[in-house]
């Protein structure tokens, strides 16, 4: 057979910890009605919509604080009347009082007076003040820049301080609280890089954010919190799997269409100086795209056959030819009965 052969090559190989997962809410905020009493009129976001800071969500029925709102002014405006009389009121009094046309009991009656209707303007104002930031209150608005994850606003339904109108995941950011072993959370920074799949089989970046400083006494393992890239079809409440880069470290490695299985071992063809292979048994470890590493069983200066290693046996003498493709099935058959053909002539 005619063969292209290759050498081990030294090879950066990253090392990686494995670990798995759910996928969450970097934080979610819920979102609810601070008055009691009013009946929802108008829900304007929906689950799945991407909102902004102060949009708004849903609008509470404001006719009856309107109404308040308008007996407060009609009172404010008749107490500023009154006040307006007792100041007038009042300045006459301190211009008589030394003159004492004015008893001093009528003195601080007319006094009084002045102070009270100041108080009760005062009052009004205030509560005035009060209703308009009850009527800002009707508005239900976004806190932050989020993605609505969940809504129980309904139309028409009371709304009660505390209840649960909107979820909201902020920002859109996800995370990833991985499960890493006792033994290995000690090599785990925040800011490595982490590589993830998700169960639609997508890949998804992200970087270490916080390692926990404990371990869970029932599992032995501890959290890490991933942040994780926008852009993907991870949701919230998903299981996934991933890898995190802890370090790199040099080792050898060859084509994987260099390494044979058989028998469930892992195998290469060796080319001799005779030009004839040897099936030699190696270790395999970590995969990085087409090049598999070679972790023993095999010397740096080895040559081996680089591809169609399935179509040789221990022994089989070979042609090295440089940039030779693989050989196909039928070539491998042809050429192996040429020899037996000839034999038997």
């Amino acid at each position: 057979l005619t063969v292209q052969v290759t050498t081990p090559q030294a090879i950066d190989w990253p090392l990686r910890i494995a670990a798995t997962g759910s996928i969450a809410a970097w934080q979610e905020v819920v979102v609810g009605a601070e008055v009691s009493g009013w009946r929802l009129v108008e829900v304007a976001a929906q689950v799945g919509d991407t909102v902004k800071r102060g949009q708004l969500l849903a609008r509470l029925s404001t006719e009856m604080l309107q109404a308040e709102m308008a007996q407060t002014r009609a009172g404010l405006a008749e107490a500023q009347a009154v006040l307006a009389e007792a100041v007038a009121n009042a300045d006459r009094a301190r211009e008589l009082q030394p003159t004492g046309v004015l008893s001093r009991q009528q003195t601080t009656q007319i006094l009084t007076a002045e102070q009270t209707a100041r108080a009760r303007v005062d009052a009004l104002q205030a509560r005035l003040q009060a209703d308009q930031l009850r009527l800002g209150q009707a508005r239900i608005v976004a806190p932050d820049d989020g993605i609505v994850s969940a809504r129980t606003a309904l139309e028409g339904a009371v709304a009660q301080p505390g209840q649960e109108l909107f979820r909201l995941i902020r920002r859109g950011r996800l995370e990833w609280r991985a499960e890493v072993t006792a033994g290995e959370l000690a090599r785990v920074k925040p800011g490595q890089a982490v590589v993830l799949t998700t169960p639609g089989g997508q890949t998804v970046k992200g970087s270490v954010r916080v390692v926990a400083p404990t371990v869970d006494a029932g599992t032995r393992n501890g959290q890490v919190l991933v942040d994780l890239q926008g852009g993907s079809d991870a949701r919230p409440g998903m299981f996934a799997r991933g890898e995190f880069e802890v370090g790199r470290a040099t080792g050898l490695a060859l084509p994987q269409t260099a390494v044979v299985l058989r028998d469930g071992f892992a195998f290469v063809l060796r080319v001799g100086a005779d030009q004839r292979v040897a099936l030699t048994k190696v270790a395999v470890g970590r995969r990085s795209g087409e090049r598999i590493e070679v972790s023993s069983g095999l010397a740096a200066e080895a040559r081996v056959v680089a591809a169609g290693g399935a179509f040789l046996a221990d022994g089989d003498l070979v042609r090295v030819v440089e940039g030779a493709p693989a050989p196909a099935l039928g070539t491998a058959a042809a050429q192996r009965a040429q020899p037996v053909a000839s034999a038997a002539r």
